[in-house]
């Protein structure tokens, strides 16, 4: 029966090589019944709206299949998850094979409990999202290391990890670059009927704080106690040994920590403006800090994946001398590329993913849906707090067809922020509401870029007869999606029913 299972569950390559011929005769069908949709377009310059329609291309005609044929290369040459991750797994290959992973996780597991070490995971990869995507490569690959050094199960460190990156990707205690680009939207959309309307970057500050707080308590909880039942078991073959540090080992710390202190004091330096020769890695034609640090055109934003793996080269590089296990040229070149043997499969899913979200956004079919269901809040007589499960409703059911927060953000503001304003509500509520959603189902949709970097990662960590499946993945993240969305939600009725301020200057009612 187990065998049977086995050979009917589907390879996630092959899930995805359906889903790419799926999606081009859906569109064919979409296009040929002519579906399309209306919506104002806003001008986030003069504030003023365009009249856009949008309708399904079809990816069967001889234009499609053009299109097909003619960006793939270029495409999975581009996607980001691929570049992103080949240069990070270089640094984190030398510190694991040096044993600068080894000897600090093992540290770290030895003296803190498994409710602490989760916890911190989890906290740590919802505040990732101010770095913008790089958490997904960095925080899964570590997150598999950090519960196997601490003789723990690493399929449910990379279960957690992925669950904070997407159930938190719009939580921060910090205004990120991606707040500054969606208030944009918020402000232009809020001026076209006030025009003396204003936002600021800490209006959001106080339900922001909760909700981080609030959402790696409840990940931290759900994946220990559930997720640690559901997960296949993962057995070592090593005997448990504790580490035994010496001076080799302490050595090695000592000049891995301060050549890292140093080169992150330098990074630092670069990046706070006003002081002498400092702020060298800042776009000053930007008008908010953040913008200044990730916007397009920044050092930082441009070559902040660089930084990292140049932080963890060094660290790696640094142990190893100290500790003595990197004695040659030789052995630092071999360490290098530790981390990157065995991937070919990880780069077959990069690559059949990059095909599936190209052809899928081509198609238009994520942003019709998108305009389809932002029409809905339009025409309905919603109000208080209707309107707001509404909207959360809406944005959540958008993000699983596109998960680009901007994009999909213009296109619901349109609506959105109007009819908020209309009810006596803030526009900044609408933005909150709209972030919160997307955390709801980021995690359960196959179109979010770094999906292939969590499922390659489970299987490479698998050790069951039941091989991984796209459904068998996702089914790991329902229950966390559907506690935070639960949860969000909740907050967002207590905060307007109170009618606590977001944030500094930042209101519910309008």
């Amino acid at each position: 029966m187990n065998k049977l299972k086995e050979k009917m569950t589907l390879n996630p390559v092959m899930t995805f090589i359906i889903l790419i011929f799926g999606t081009i005769l859906l569109s064919a069908f979409l296009n040929l019944i002519g579906l399309e949709a209306t919506y104002n377009k806003i001008d986030v310059v003069t504030s003023e709206y365009v009249a856009t329609s949008e309708s399904v291309e079809s990816l069967l005609s001889l234009s499609g299949i053009k299109y097909i044929f003619t960006t793939t290369v270029s495409n999975f040459t581009s996607f980001t998850p691929l570049s992103m991750l080949i240069i990070v797994l270089i640094g984190i290959g030398i510190m694991e094979k040096s044993g600068f992973i080894k000897t600090t996780f093992t540290i770290l597991t030895k003296y803190c409990k498994k409710y602490t070490i989760t916890f911190g995971l989890v906290f740590i990869s919802i505040l990732f999202s101010v770095m913008g995507d790089i958490g997904y490569v960095v925080m899964i690959p570590l997150a598999a290391l950090l519960f196997i050094y601490g003789r723990r199960n690493p399929l449910l460190g990379i279960v957690s990890v992925y669950a904070a990156l997407t159930c938190g990707s719009g939580l921060n205690f910090f205004f990120t670059s991606i707040d500054s680009e969606l208030l944009s939207y918020t402000l232009a959309n809020a001026l076209s009927i006030d025009s003396s309307y204003t936002l600021n970057t800490t209006i959001f500050v106080f339900i922001m704080a909760v909700a981080v707080i609030l959402c790696s308590i409840i990940i931290t909880l759900i994946t220990e106690k559930i997720s640690t039942y559901k997960v296949e078991k993962y057995e070592y073959k090593e005997e448990k040994k504790e580490l035994r540090l010496g001076k080799r080992e302490y050595r090695g710390l000592l000049f891995s920590i301060t050549a890292g202190a140093i080169y992150l004091l330098i990074f630092i330096y670069n990046i706070i403006p006003g002081l002498p020769f400092s702020g060298n890695f800042l776009d000053y034609s930007q008008q908010f800090y953040i913008d200044k640090l990730f916007s397009y055109n920044s050092f930082f934003s441009n070559g902040f994946v660089f930084i990292i793996t140049c932080f963890f080269v060094i660290l790696g590089l640094f142990y190893g001398i100290g500790a003595k296990t990197i004695k040659n040229n030789n052995d630092f070149c071999e360490d290098l590329s530790h981390s990157l043997d065995g991937i070919g499969h990880t780069l077959i899913l990069i690559f059949l993913g990059s095909i599936f979200i190209n052809i899928f956004k081509k198609s238009n079919i994520g942003t019709v849906i998108t305009i389809s269901l932002v029409n809905l809040l339009a025409t309905s007589s919603f109000s208080g707090i209707t309107l707001i499960i509404a909207l959360f409703v809406i944005s959540a059911i958008s993000t699983i067809f596109q998960t680009g927060t901007t994009a999909k953000w213009a296109i619901i503001s349109t609506v959105a922020i109007p009819t908020f304003m209309n009810n006596s509500l803030s526009p900044e509520f609408a933005q909150v509401i709209s972030r919160f959603a997307e955390n709801m189902t980021l995690g359960i949709t196959p179109l979010l870029a770094y999906f292939t970097i969590y499922i390659a990662y489970l299987e490479k960590y698998n050790q069951s007869d039941k091989p991984i499946s796209v459904f068998r993945t996702l089914r790991y993240q329902i229950i966390y999606s559907v506690v935070i969305g639960v949860v969000l939600l909740i907050l967002l009725i207590a905060w307007y029913i109170i009618g606590l301020p977001l944030g500094i200057d930042g209101l519910i009612a309008a």
